[in-house]
């Protein structure tokens, strides 16, 4: 009998396909039934203070495999100069793409063609009136031409029960934050 293990590592060797590029197996869909989270992929980005010695001015983002390699800037609507990519961007992108796979694999289930979908999300980062500080929010918008609206509907409230960014932003999560040597 499989393992939790196997069937991640199966799901792992099925998106990797020599040439053209493939959509995640619908098998994800499959529910986890342990006692404790199980991760499937994990990442570490590190952030290093660059020109200006602080990340959000002058940073680089550069991830453990080397695929994500960004010069962090201050945007001007922050007094910074530009010229780089900002962490709310960074957020976004991840929320979207996250997104729109879920909603991708959740339509292939339902045998629903969800061609040219696209989503859209805005981050704000800003003001929170509860402390005085500083908060993000964010708006999702969906376009799924060519699918009857009733449908649209059920799909999108569907991805936004299984997306996890979306669980993340309703529900909050999980984080540890802790000073190394």
């Amino acid at each position: 009998m499989p393992t939790q293990k196997d069937k991640g590592t199966a799901i792992a060797a099925a998106a990797v396909r020599p040439g053209r590029l493939q959509p995640p197996p619908v098998t994800l869909l499959e529910k986890y039934k342990g006692q404790e989270f199980q991760p499937i992929y994990s990442t570490v980005v590190t952030v290093s203070g660059g020109e200006a010695e602080h990340g959000r001015a002058s940073g680089v983002a550069r991830s453990d495999d080397g695929n994500l390699d960004a010069q962090l800037r201050l945007p001007a609507a922050l007094g910074g100069d530009g010229g780089g990519t900002n962490p709310e961007q960074l957020f976004a992108a991840a929320y979207a793409a996250c997104f729109h796979g879920a909603l991708n694999l959740l339509a292939a289930k339902k045998r629903i063609p969800v061609h040219d979908a696209t989503v859209q999300v805005s981050v704000a980062f800003g003001r929170d009136p509860v402390d005085g500080l500083f908060m993000l929010t964010a708006g999702v918008r969906i376009h799924l031409p060519d699918v009857e609206k009733s449908v649209a509907e059920e799909l999108v409230r569907s991805t936004e029960r299984f997306c996890p960014y979306a669980k993340m932003t309703r529900d909050g999560i999980t984080s540890v934050v802790a000073l190394t040597a």
